[in-house]
């Protein structure tokens, strides 16, 4: 594949910074907003805006009025409500100039939206889904700070209680600094460890059982260890806080050690019941308008990947370091393990660490770094139905309705057809070192790579289309339409258009510190989590806007986005789901 032009035009690493003023959707080349004459109210009759004798009431106002009045009213009203009361009404949802005023509004006059291109934009879509994340999110940043102050505090109170006589010292302003900064690092130290920043990505380890598995330098694994058995020893005792009918446990043991053994088999009884009655510190409860299901502990290593299912988000899954996934029913207030898948002969899912999840339909799908995929049925209370071995270890999995994509280690990415005794249909080499994420639909395949490369794969025509080069590598991708967002392993977010190419559009600073490990986009919303420990919600314009910035003690190692549900795994070993109140 020649890319030589391609690579002129990425090949600085500098990605453009967009203009941050909007565009008038009025006078945009992309708008198909209809004019008043063809859409007013009384259009049928006169092709003009007046009033007509039959007509009464609001409908014998014109029809700027009518719109202007519309444009207060919830998109939801507008999109579902408004068609049952008239025929005329409703077309005041299929005005897109209104719906572009109203996301300028949305965004703000500062910051441009779409930050792709503007064709095909669903703009009634994209401005019902920005209504809603920020009647959701804005403000729980607040709500959030207020409560890790006053979980602190109770913490304190209920370490007092539970042992008697011990009389803590509270820690100098800068000791304290230091101690928080030692603490947040754990996350960011075990990404490092996984991903194999310092060097260490491509060198795999094959153990005693033939197991292969990253590198991992034993100064890492040591200050690991060292760090997290501090965290446990600091966190307290359990309490129970009911105030607006929300739970928050935050219950260790003084006396147990901080670090969990790897092999499930030595969790002596004694300890597995502690692990199921002891819960790690949480992030604070949301405000009435969002319920949080702090999924109970199952796993006992970190959680690497999580994944929401069905068309309302009732069913998740997760993949954790103790080589097992989990398939979680969250139709209950506390959610509810559903099964463990387990590999025939044995009790894990797989021989290795679970490092990505996928699904179609009703079949789920697992990559490990055992250098296997394992597809599991859902309606047939978790049966294997097949495997398919990849040569190398698997970093992510995109599970099309006609294609199963995996991209490992070896710098493939590889596209099977399940269905079939020989899965394997083609292996494409785009990149010159591991895969790192992927995002697919049925017509273009993007995948990022630790060479710095990001790369553009057109399924139709059977060819690549387009290979940028950038200063740093993604870390994780998602895209809607002709849009596509991206998260890198400084920090930094990226936009890109895939408009018949691929072209880098602008790169953001939202704040985060360090990796980002998972990121969800839509038309109108925008998710990301780091290893920094946060995650944090945006519109997607140009700046993105922050709505919500959650804190968490522990990295947060992925996420996943399904009708409005947010789900959050972390390094601690557990996983939380937040979801619009019903």
């Amino acid at each position: 594949m020649s890319d030589t032009g391609d690579l002129q035009q990425g090949g600085s690493g500098a990605v453009e910074e967009q203009d941050g003023a909007a565009e008038d959707p009025t006078t945009s080349p992309g708008s198909e907003a209809s004019s008043p004459a063809t859409q007013g109210p009384h259009a049928d009759h006169s092709g003009i805006n007046s009033p007509s004798p039959e007509a009464s009431g609001l409908l014998s106002l014109p029809w700027e009025m009518v719109t202007h009045i519309a444009s207060h009213l919830p998109a939801q009203c507008v999109i579902s409500v408004l068609p049952k009361v008239c025929h005329v009404l409703g077309n005041v949802g299929k005005d897109n100039t209104a719906w572009q005023l109203r996301a300028r509004r949305l965004v703000g006059s500062r910051a441009g939206f779409p930050v792709g291109p503007r064709e095909d934009i669903d703009w009634a879509s994209a401005c019902l889904e920005m209504e809603q994340l920020v009647t959701c999110w804005t403000g729980q940043a607040d709500f959030v700070a207020r409560l890790i102050q006053q979980d602190e505090e109770k913490i304190e109170q209920v370490e007092e209680q539970t042992m008697p006589g011990r009389h803590v010292e509270p820690a100098a302003e800068g000791q304290q600094g230091e101690r928080e900064g030692e603490i947040e690092g754990v996350g960011v130290v075990a990404q490092e460890v996984a991903y194999g920043i310092d060097e260490g990505m491509e060198v795999a380890m094959e153990g005693e059982d033939g197991e292969v598995q990253p590198n991992e330098g034993a100064d890492h694994l040591a200050r690991l260890r060292e760090a997290l058995g501090e965290r446990l020893d600091r966190d307290g005792a359990a309490f129970l806080e009911d105030e607006q009918g929300h739970r928050m446990a935050v219950n260790a043991d003084a006396g147990q050690e901080g670090e969990q053994p790897d092999d499930p088999g030595s969790l002596g009884n004694g300890k597995a019941e502690w692990m199921e009655q002891h819960q790690f510190p949480r992030s604070p409860s949301p405000p009435p308008i969002l319920d949080r299901i702090s999924l109970p502990l199952k796993h006992f290593a970190r959680i690497d990947t999580i994944l929401l299912m069905g068309e309302e988000a009732t069913i998740c899954a997760t993949g954790s370091r103790d080589r097992n996934v989990h398939l979680w029913d969250l139709q209950s207030d506390g959610g509810k393990l559903r099964h463990t898948f387990a590999e025939r002969g044995t009790f894990s899912t797989h021989q290795g660490w679970v490092w990505c999840l996928g699904s179609q339909g009703n079949s789920l799908a697992s990559g490990a770094f055992d250098s296997t995929i394992r597809l599991w049925d859902l309606q047939a209370c978790g049966a294997e139905m097949g495997l398919i071995r990849t040569g190398a270890p698997v970093h992510c999995l995109s599970y099309q309705p006609d294609m199963l994509l995996a991209g490992t280690v070896d710098r493939k990415v590889n596209m099977y057809d399940p269905r079939v005794a020989e899965p394997l249909v083609k292996s494409l080499r785009l990149h010159s070192n591991a895969i790192i994420c992927l995002a697919a639909d049925d017509r273009y395949i993007v995948s990022g790579s630790t060479d710095c490369t990001v790369a553009m794969y057109d399924r139709r025509a059977g060819k690549a289309l387009k290979r940028l080069r950038l200063n740093s590598y993604l870390m994780s991708v998602s895209y809607s339409g002709c849009e596509m967002w991206a998260g890198d392993n400084r920090g930094y977010l990226h936009s890109f258009s895939m408009a018949g190419t691929l072209k880098a559009v602008s790169q953001f600073d939202v704040g985060h510190t360090a990796m980002i490990t998972g990121i969800h986009s839509s038309p109108g919303s925008l998710y990301t989590c780091s290893s920094d420990s946060t995650v944090k919600v945006h519109i997607p314009c140009a700046p993105p806007r922050t709505l919500c910035t959650l804190q968490h003690r522990g990295g947060v190692n992925a996420l996943s986005v399904n009708a409005g549900v947010l789900a959050v795994a972390f390094g601690e070993f557990y996983a939380e789901i937040w979801r619009p109140r019903k």
